[in-house]
């Protein structure tokens, strides 16, 4: 994957990861109500969390390696 293209996919990621932290946070502000939707929402939140942190390091290295 080239530079651009990691550069690309973490925008998205970053995007994606924005909404679902605020989804989390309104569901986390509304509980008890709908209290069964968190484990769900909490490990989508972490697992695109996860992702974008391996391809900022990917990035990282691709960088360094210029």
């Amino acid at each position: 994957m080239t530079v651009e293209e990691l550069k690309t996919q973490i925008k998205r990621l970053n995007s994606k990861a924005g909404q679902m932290k605020m989804d989390l946070h309104d569901l986390a502000e509304g509980l008890p109500t709908n209290y069964q939707q968190l484990m769900d929402a909490a490990s989508e939140t972490y697992e695109i969390y996860r992702q974008l942190d391996e391809l900022k390091q990917q990035l990282k290295k691709l960088e360094q390696a210029k």
